[in-house]
């Protein structure tokens, strides 16, 4: 947060950001409508954060590298993560939006927006945005420093890390805040909605109330299940969102706000531009090189040398049924390259469409979900198991996510095989790290999958320090004593 404060102080030559200046933007409706279109671009980063720092932490993803891709070092559980950019990247990222919902929700007021309709709904809007980067900030980093309004640079300077309840009564309060302020739906897709906020509150419930592991991490080892299958319930009982039949369909370009999308973030190709910041460089991060220079009209992908990719694990490539449609629809598993020999690599083309190609490798015009409707059914699951309930309810919801699948039918679904149908379910979409953690499996998962996967020999072994990342170095010497490392770095 400090360094995003800096930067608007060099940039805008401006010591500190004046209240007077802020207050001279913020006039009017249509001012604090672009104000809230800022908050939502700042979750321009948060596909890429979550292949990073949750697929290619999970056994989703084997990319041991040699060290020389700044992934690879997550993947291995390394030590050393305390200068490794992506540690970077996903604080400052959440914290810039952070920043712009505290600016408008410090300035909005009825004098500037006289619509108590609209005002509510900016608010509510503000405040989902702002409960979504803390629980980000806390799943990835554990404790983190509350900005609750915009502080001045030398504010910010004085405020430390606070602990993770504190850190959550804060999210809680503004989900519960956006549900009330929040429509149930829009004439036009893309804002943030009451039942996504439920949604959102529901997921914030489940992983407080996963196990603590002895560290300060997102769990807390609190009982919130029923809270989070109350307002699981809410959702579904709202008619607002529908299953979807084919699985493939639901991350089309052609069938983007498709009734599974609860909230996702809107991507943009015009066609025509190069400009980062409407479209996104997901699919990019995920295909090969090889492939790119057979399929695309520019560079872009990984390596294919079978150790620095973002290749899609063996574990998770032979765990699939050969009936289930699911790989097919989100990984490739051959092609012929520009020699005429064939290459067979996996490679994620879940968000890859060859039919919408855009300017540049930074443009694609994919939308990211971030909760879906199958996603918000089997969190109910996974409430259900946990508080005991009905185990029929449970079963017909895995089942209706594996017949879609193409799969059989199962019985006395239990917490294991909950998690293995929601990490085919959800390959690729961020989840699987957070899965793991919450639920309490992710050492054990991981060690299992160093021992049968690590053919490099590169994964250090994993003990609950690595539950969350170290803070970036430049985040500790802004103000000396004022963070501390967390355990293990």
């Amino acid at each position: 947060m400090v360094l995003v404060f800096t930067a608007c102080e060099d940039d805008l030559d401006l010591a500190p950001i004046s209240e007077p200046s802020a207050a001279n933007f913020y006039n009017n409706t249509e001012d604090f409508e672009l104000a809230i279109n800022g908050v939502y671009n700042a979750l321009g980063d948060y596909p890429a954060n979550h292949l990073y720092l949750s697929e290619v932490r999970s056994d989703n993803i084997y990319s041991p590298g040699t060290g020389v891709r700044e992934w690879n070092p997550v993947n291995n559980f390394e030590r050393t993560l305390q200068t490794n950019p992506l540690m970077a990247t996903a604080w400052n990222s959440s914290y810039r939006g952070i920043f712009l919902a505290n600016m408008v929700l410090d300035q909005i007021n009825e004098e500037k927006v006289e619509d108590s309709a609209t005002r509510s709904r900016l608010t509510g809007e503000a405040k989902f945005l702002r409960a979504l980067f803390y629980l980000d900030l806390v799943r990835f980093f554990g404790k983190v420093p509350i900005y609750d309004h915009a502080y001045s640079p030398t504010e910010a300077l004085e405020i430390p890390r606070s602990p993770v309840a504190d850190v959550y009564s804060l999210i809680t309060q503004d989900l519960q805040d956006a549900i009330s302020n929040l429509p149930a739906s829009y004439s036009s897709p893309g804002k943030a909605t009451s039942h996504a906020a439920r949604a959102l509150l529901a997921r914030t419930y489940l992983t407080m109330s996963g196990p603590d592991y002895g560290i300060e991490g997102p769990g807390l080892g609190e009982d919130h299940y029923s809270e989070a299958l109350t307002l699981l319930n809410e959702v579904i009982s709202s008619a607002q969102y529908g299953w979807v039949t084919d699985y493939a369909s639901i991350f089309s370009y052609n069938n983007e706000n498709n009734p599974d999308i609860v909230f996702d973030i809107q991507f943009i190709n015009d066609g025509a531009t190069g400009d980062r910041g409407i479209g996104t460089i997901l699919p990019t991060l995920m295909y090969l090189e090889s492939y790119a220079r057979i399929t695309l009209p520019f560079a872009g992908g990984v390596p294919n040398d079978g150790t620095g990719g973002l290749d899609p694990s063996d574990n998770l490539v032979n765990s699939f049924d050969e009936a289930d449609v699911r790989d097919d629809a989100s990984i490739l598993m051959s092609f012929i390259d520009q020699n005429g020999n064939p290459v067979n690599h996996p490679q994620y083309v879940k968000f890859l469409s060859l039919n919408h190609i855009p300017a540049d490798r930074f443009n694609w015009g994919v939308n990211f979900p971030v909760i879906r409707y199958t996603d918000v059914l089997m969190m109910k699951a996974e409430a259900l198991l946990q508080t005991g309930g009905s185990q029929t309810d449970i079963d017909n919801i895995v089942n209706d996510v594996r017949e879609r699948a193409g799969l059989t039918t199962v019985s006395n679904v239990d917490l294991d095989m909950l998690l293995e149908e929601r990490r085919k379910e959800f390959m690729a979409e961020g989840l699987r790290w957070h899965d793991l953690v919450r639920t309490g499996k992710a050492i054990d998962v991981m060690n299992a999958f160093a021992t049968s996967d690590d053919d490099a020999d590169k994964i250090s072994t994993v003990v609950a320090n690595d539950l969350i990342y170290a803070i970036h170095q430049d985040q500790l010497e802004v103000k000396r004593g004022l963070y501390e490392q967390n355990p293990g770095y």
